[in-house]
């Protein structure tokens, strides 16, 4: 049987995108997968998010969330399973980093569990301790600080 074409496009969510960014972020999160986020925090930041739809469905979901002057982080990056292995994910983080750059950003960083993904869209290693205002500013209030294990990248623009 042919596999059906996809009709792929990206584009700035919207508030009613919310509760399905939840649940495609939670999902992953209830696997350790990435971190949980809060429908409020959803909602707060909504104009951080970029959805990928498939006709019309949403099929992933990534933020660009602005930090300071310099520096934004790409987080909740989120492909639906049936969706994986498309490059789908690599779509939405390169959007983020074309935001970025429109933006006048001068680098991009993500805390992953996979750092093998973002190391082939040009990121690298860094150290956590380089990016303190991700650390006081946010870290502090996470559920895994300080044993947290995610890996810091990051990207100059």
């Amino acid at each position: 049987m042919k596999e059906k074409a996809l009709k792929l496009r990206i584009e700035k969510a919207v508030i009613k995108d919310a509760k399905t960014i939840h649940a495609f972020v939670n999902q992953f999160a209830r696997k350790d997968e990435m971190l949980p986020r809060s429908l409020n925090e959803i909602y707060e930041n909504i104009r951080d998010f970029f959805k990928c739809l498939d006709d019309g469905k949403i099929v992933g979901v990534a933020a660009l969330h602005i930090l300071w002057e310099d520096l934004a982080e790409i987080r909740s990056v989120a492909v639906s399973t049936a969706y994986q292995g498309k490059g789908i994910g690599k779509k939405l983080v390169k959007k983020c980093i074309v935001e970025a750059q429109a933006l006048g950003l001068e680098k991009v960083f993500a805390l992953t569990y996979q750092p093998g993904f973002f190391r082939e869209l040009g990121f690298h290693d860094v150290d956590k301790n380089a990016l303190p205002q991700k650390i006081w500013g946010e870290c502090l209030k996470c559920h895994k600080f300080p044993e947290c294990n995610e890996l810091a990248v990051i990207k100059e623009l």
